[in-house]
C-alpha cells in the first residue's frame, strides 16, 4: 500500500517503464509526477544526449542528483520517475532512505530492455552495445536498487497496468 504522506520514487534500469508507469500511478494517486530527466533537460535546455555528450557523465550526475534532491524536497507526495542511473551515488541513496519516500524498483531482464530502448535514440550510453551495456549496468546497479527499495517489482512480460496494480497492492 501507498502511504498517503509519502513520496513514491521509482528506480531502475533505462526503459523499465519509470515515465511512463509514474505517469499513470500519477493519475491513479491524484498525484504530480516529477520526471527527473524532464526536469533536467528542462532546467539547462538540452536533451540528455546533449548533456552527455558535451560535459559528460559526471555533469549530469551532479543534475540528476540536484534533481532528486529537489523532488524529495517537496512538500506535496508526489511520484517521482527517477534517473536510471540515480542509484549510483552514495549521497542519492542517502536520501532516498532518509526522506521516508516509497521506494520501487522496476527490475526487467536485461535481455527484455534491449527491444525496449532499441528506438531511443536519446540514450547515449547504449550507443554502441545496446545489450552489453544493459548487461553491465545491471550488474553495476543490481545491488544498489535493491539497497534502496521498498518493493521489488519486475516489468518482464507485464503490461503498464499489470506493473500499476503490482505497485498499488
Amino acid at each position: 500500500m501507498i502511504p498517503h504522506d509519502r513520496h513514491l520514487v521509482l528506480v531502475g534500469l533505462m526503459g523499465v517503464g519509470k515515465s511512463t508507469v509514474g505517469r499513470v500511478l500519477g493519475e491513479r494517486l491524484g498525484r504530480r509526477v516529477v520526471d527527473s530527466d524532464a526536469v533536467i533537460e528542462a532546467r539547462t535546455g538540452r536533451t540528455v544526449r546533449e548533456i552527455f555528450e558535451a560535459d559528460g557523465e559526471d555533469a549530469f550526475r551532479i543534475l540528476e542528483t540536484e534533481a532528486l534532491l529537489d523532488a524529495l524536497a517537496e512538500h506535496e507526495p508526489t511520484v517521482i520517475a527517477a534517473a536510471g542511473g540515480v542509484v549510483l551515488r552514495p549521497r542519492n541513496r542517502e536520501a532516498l532512505r532518509d526522506s521516508g519516500a516509497r521506494v520501487v524498483w522496476l527490475a526487467a531482464d536485461p535481455s527484455v530492455l534491449v527491444e525496449r530502448v532499441r528506438s531511443g535514440g536519446h540514450r547515449p550510453a547504449l550507443d554502441d552495445d545496446p545489450a552489453g551495456t544493459l548487461r553491465r549496468m545491471h550488474e553495476t546497479r543490481e545491488a544498489l536498487y535493491r539497497e534502496v527499495a521498498d518493493l521489488i517489482v519486475s516489468v518482464d512480460g507485464r503490461s503498464v497496468g499489470e506493473v500499476v496494480e503490482a505497485i498499488l497492492r
